[in-house]
């Protein structure tokens, strides 16, 4: 089933070496999946090779129509409520705007149930199917994942967002740190990256960061994710979010970048959130040469680059990815973060990491919720489905009638 995740519908010939498994053993695990309909075959058709001779591969791959999954992805200024299939297709989508008040006149709660169950009437025959619900939030989770400790999101730390969803819907509920998919989307989204030591950094309404090892997810109790954002970069700075002053984000988000540009002081309460045509806006401004924008972008990118030299004294990744709305603004930041990294002994000793800008904010975080929550269903849901008898071989049968 991991074989078919990564590299999508696959000939039992090419199962057989991608997993290291005997073909006996490909052809027994996948007539049992194909009678429980987890998997069905598939016509090579067009994928097939032309001059091959003979007749062309059969391939199998996943049912999606088996199960089905929610995905909600909760950050400052949207809600997405995604519905997906097994084969990890988009259904349907529901996208709600968020508000600072949002969370304050509707408990979250009240407000992610009844999304869900529009998500689930305009889709009954799929909802009779949905095997879970993935959360993606922005905070820190507390030690049970079952609802946040603290989030930028107003009014959504202190629910215990799991566990009142799960008594509602009767279904798994799971509570992902953005942090977390941030590594684990850009593993899936990048082959190359799958066994990579990689640092994910999200720039945007927050700024956060997800790490990988050498392919495997790093972070406090396995959340997969550190704290980047609210790492010091200047004592008794600027206000974050958060409520401390000095960290990465206060310099390098969206509400940091328009406190700058705009000369405001920097004790001043952070905006609740920043319209996305506001630092577009921010960006235009900058890259016309306005002096305030390019002052903004260039501590934003001083503070990302400093903060990304304290984590490579201690973990050095041999990628570094800027995604997420700041990922537009990586050239006016360009600069500012290589003179940062140029001071590390790392990367006077080692050579400068290869950081790039992945100019698609959202598809990191989404499809590492997805594939998260479909290899959960995959590997609880599924495989450990009982095998079906096996008939004993002829000789064995021949044997114990002597």
């Amino acid at each position: 089933m991991g074989a078919l995740r990564v590299n999508g519908s696959l000939s039992r010939t090419a199962l057989a070496a991608q997993t290291g498994l005997s073909h006996a053993s490909i052809t027994a695990i996948t007539q049992d999946m194909l009678a429980q309909d987890i998997i069905v075959e598939l016509a090579a058709g067009e994928k097939s090779d032309a001059k091959t001779r003979g007749r062309p591969a059969v391939l199998v791959g996943f049912n999606r129509a088996i199960g089905y999954a929610a995905l909600v992805e909760i950050d400052v200024n949207r809600t997405r409520l995604s519905l997906v299939d097994h084969g990890g297709v988009l259904v349907d989508r529901i996208e709600t705007p968020l508000t600072p008040a949002t969370f304050h006149g509707t408990p979250p709660v009240a407000f992610l149930r009844e999304r869900l169950e529009q998500l689930v009437s305009r889709n009954p025959t799929e909802a009779r199917k949905l095997l879970r619900v993935a959360i993606s939030v922005q905070g820190i989770l507390d030690r049970d994942g079952l609802g946040l400790k603290w989030s930028p999101i107003q009014h959504l730390a202190g629910t215990p967002l799991v566990s009142q969803l799960t008594e509602i819907f009767n279904l798994p509920v799971t509570l992902y740190k953005r942090g977390r998919l941030l590594a684990e989307g850009t593993r899936w989204l990048n082959p190359n990256l799958h066994d990579a030591s990689v640092a994910t950094v999200f720039v945007g309404s927050t700024v956060a960061m997800g790490m990988t090892f050498r392919g495997q997810i790093l972070g406090r109790s396995d959340e997969g994710a550190t704290e980047f954002g609210h790492m010091n970069h200047i004592p008794n700075g600027a206000l974050c979010r958060c409520g401390m002053r000095g960290c990465v984000e206060a310099y390098a988000s969206d509400y940091g970048v328009l406190r700058t540009a705009y000369s405001v002081p920097e004790t001043a309460t952070p905006a609740p959130a920043v319209p996305a045509a506001e630092y577009d806006g921010l960006i235009a401004r900058a890259e016309a040469g306005d002096r305030a924008a390019t002052h903004a972008f260039n501590l934003a990118g001083r503070a990302i680059g400093f903060g990304l030299s304290r984590m490579m004294a201690v973990f050095d990744p041999a990628h570094i990815l800027i995604v997420g709305p700041g990922a537009r603004a990586f050239p006016l930041m360009r600069a500012e973060i290589d003179a940062a990294l140029a001071g590390a002994l790392v990367c006077r000793v080692n050579g400068m990491p290869q950081i790039v800008a992945l100019r698609d904010e959202g598809e990191p975080i989404f499809h590492g919720l997805m594939m998260k929550t479909l290899n959960e269903i995959d590997q609880n849901d599924f495989a450990a489905l009982p095998s079906a008898p096996r008939a004993a071989p002829e000789f064995a049968s021949t044997a114990a009638r002597r």
